[in-house]
């Protein structure tokens, strides 16, 4: 009886084993899809090898295409036309395209596999996007949290950007992270030093990119980022301006004012920045020194609540109070808003409340 129950055990697990040789045998075969063409813009062939997603195969021969979310399929930005060879829409794209999109040819780079020869349509603009091989040359705690890194460019040596794009750092392999990863981040330095990029990065617990900033970059590391990307920025009007943001958020907003001073642009801006612990407020001198140096500039940070012992003489509870209580008739106003989707999708229905017309609220929202 055991010798049959063993016999029985043995068989079973040779036919196992003997399936999962066929399944990796199988998968080699059918994902083997070879030398693929890649034609772009009717202009340029790209002969790359099968397998890879669209996104992944273009960053590879230095084409490269927005993706905040390093090609997992949660932001949408790293959408293009495919024209052919692309198959159906996947369900993982269909939230991020519209109907007009998807009639239009329109899909997620990052979701599109290349398993044959594909046709696709690449927005011009796209073309100017380089990168730039950098040095860590200062890296800097705001808060228990979040860094500033400032990279000085090495090849090539300038950038030319518009105050609220973003740059994509590459992640390199290292001990928990296998294959090199780009994530998305914006530009918190002044622009007119065109030798130099900042990032304001905030820690997120086991994040692939966050890890390798807070735990293994140094200074004098190398470093590769590309860019410049985005369309948030401000626009070339007088009308009043609202920044809002918390935390790492401060990046675009700080790089908008250092823009301002460097014009000498007089519109008055009204700056309202959450925290939820006094740990959390960051470049709070910065932005004091920023309320003297521009004309019309003010600065309301509010805290969300104080721990046992603190004290805090400004404003109280979330931003969103601050804004409701402090802002009036703001009809006349444009909003830039930089955060999480909640709290952009919150303060966005508040705004809409105080009068500001929703073409008028401009933001950036990350995961």
């Amino acid at each position: 009886m055991i010798i049959t129950l063993i016999i029985s055990v043995l068989i079973v697990s040779a036919i196992g084993a003997a399936l999962a040789f066929v399944l990796v045998l199988s998968e080699k075969k059918f994902n083997d899809y070879g030398q693929c063409k890649i034609n772009i813009n009717e202009e340029k062939e790209l002969i790359v090898t099968g397998g890879k997603n669209l996104l992944s195969a273009l960053g590879e021969e230095k084409i490269f295409i927005p993706s905040a979310c390093g090609g997992r399929g949660t932001c949408g930005l790293c959408k293009l036309k495919v024209l052919e060879g692309g198959g159906s829409v996947l369900p993982t794209e269909e939230p991020f395209l519209d109907k007009a999109e998807i009639a239009s040819n329109m899909r997620l780079s990052c979701q599109v596999k290349v398993r044959n020869d594909l046709k696709i349509f690449i927005p011009p603009e796209l073309f100017a996007i380089r990168e730039y091989n950098c040095k860590c040359v200062e890296i800097t705690d705001l808060t228990y949290d979040i860094k500033q890194f400032r990279f000085e460019l090495v090849d090539p040596s300038n950038i030319n950007f518009i105050p609220g794009q973003f740059m994509q750092f590459l992640t390199p392999v290292y001990d928990t992270n296998t294959e090199e990863t780009y994530r998305a981040y914006s530009i918190s330095s002044d622009p007119a030093d065109k030798n130099h990029i900042e990032l304001i990065i905030r820690l997120v617990p086991n994040g692939i990119c966050t890890t390798y900033c807070f735990k293994y970059l140094k200074i004098g590391d190398p470093v590769r980022l590309n860019g410049p990307y985005g369309l948030f920025r401000l626009t070339d009007t007088d009308a009043p301006i609202v920044f809002i943001a918390g935390g790492s958020g401060m990046a675009p907003i700080k790089c908008m004012l250092h823009h301002m001073k460097n014009t000498n642009n007089k519109r008055k801006a009204t700056y309202y920045f959450g925290a939820n612990k006094l740990k959390d407020l960051c470049c709070v001198d910065l932005m004091h020194q920023f309320e003297k140096e521009l004309a019309n500039f003010r600065f309301v940070p509010s805290v969300a609540a104080t721990e046992p012992g603190e004290t805090w003489a400004g404003v109280k509870g979330l931003v969103t109070n601050a804004i409701n209580d402090d802002l009036q008739d703001a009809s006349n106003s444009e909003a830039y808003l930089c955060g999480s989707p909640g709290m952009i999708d919150a303060v966005i229905k508040l705004l809409r409340q105080k009068g500001i017309d929703e073409k008028n609220i401009f933001y950036d929202k990350f995961e």
